[in-house]
């Protein structure tokens, strides 16, 4: 197999539609109330050796309290997959994860993430399938029809079939002419924590804003927690039409407030532009520096209010709301200012 990091085992389990499919017909439908603490959820949900799904679109919506805690429980060989998965980065920088299925790691408007290319260059971590992000997402999406596998164009004049053992090329049994076509297997994540805007006790939870693959890894993936900014009543999401992910497919409810800080939330906050350029641009050119980053924010605090004092309190969370309210034109924003200091290393 050539790989040093990921088991045969671990490579086949991802695209087990069969095995998959048995594990979810034995999940519970019962309505019961799964809410508990996010390290209880993190301690009995996420573990070692999973393949673990990023959710939300990199730090947008992203249960990021929920990977700080992973990292104070110090989960390890962890087999990353997402569409898109930048944070895989410091989970792998920080020991966490060891392979992964890429299809992309990026945080172009902060700057150069050397985590990534430094982890895999010093053989830390390895890539042991590349994708594009539309044909992992219509892994996931096949997972979530009960569809084996997709047939698609995606990927076809593209090297990423060379470095992808999963995706096959066959020549399409529609039409008259030979015409290939990608069959994109379904994918079949063991985790993954997703953060909505609401949630009721049962696992009903509203997304509000692009899901981006979320609903489709809520199903695909074969344990779910759900983070949310708030816990509602069950009617409330009954009389919402938006309801995006129904409450079969999840095992554990976190009621938590700035669940996706240092990130934004659609509809509550912005996000700590700042707190990024200190880790892309000043922390990720060296292990040390990394470590040393998340010392200081992660390893040294017990929650997100924890985290919120460091950020700055009342004063930050305040004018994250203001800056989120004003982006999505529901406050006068004319006294509004979106400027702030940017990070910008010092050379030597």
């Amino acid at each position: 197999m050539g790989y040093q990091y990921v088991t045969e085992e671990q490579m086949q389990r991802l695209v087990d539609f069969k095995g998959a499919r048995e594990y979810h017909l034995k999940k519970k439908r019962d309505k019961v109330d799964k809410r508990m603490s996010l390290s209880e959820a993190v301690g009995r949900f996420v573990e070692d050796g999973d393949i673990f799904a990023e959710t939300g679109f990199a730090y947008v919506r992203a249960p990021l309290q929920a990977y700080f805690e992973m990292i104070r429980q110090e989960k390890k060989n962890l087999v990353g997959i997402g569409s898109p998965m930048s944070n895989c980065s410091y989970l792998m920088a920080l020991g966490l994860m060891k392979a992964i299925h890429l299809s992309y790691i990026g945080v172009e408007m902060r700057g150069n993430d050397k985590n990534f290319a430094r982890v895999i260059k010093t053989k830390q971590a390895e890539i042991v399938s590349i994708w594009s992000h539309g044909a992992m997402a219509l892994g996931f999406k096949a997972a979530q029809l009960g569809a084996p596998f997709i047939a698609s164009k995606q990927l076809l004049g593209s090297d990423m079939l060379k470095q992808n053992p999963y995706v096959k090329v066959i020549d399409s049994p529609v039409g008259k002419d030979n015409d290939p076509v990608c069959l994109i297997p379904a994918l079949f994540p063991d985790i993954c924590v997703i953060h909505v805007q609401k949630a009721d006790r049962y696992g009903n939870a509203i997304i509000d804003g692009p899901a981006v693959n979320d609903i489709a890894l809520a199903a695909a993936c074969r344990r779910v927690i759900v983070t949310a900014e708030r816990i509602v009543p069950e009617m409330a999401i009954r009389e919402n039409t938006s309801g995006s992910i129904p409450f079969w497919y999840v095992d554990a409810v976190v009621d938590m407030p700035y669940g996706a800080l240092p990130g934004c939330c659609p509809g509550y906050y912005y996000w700590a532009r700042e707190w990024w350029e200190w880790l892309v641009r000043c922390s990720t050119p060296s292990a040390e520096a990394v470590q040393d980053f998340f010392d200081y924010w992660v390893y040294s605090t017990k929650d997100q209010y924890d985290f919120i004092e460091k950020l700055g309190g009342i004063r930050f969370i305040d004018k994250a709301r203001q800056l989120m309210e004003a982006a999505e034109a529901d406050i006068d924003d004319s006294q509004i200012s979106f400027a702030y200091q940017e990070v910008i290393p010092q050379r030597n």
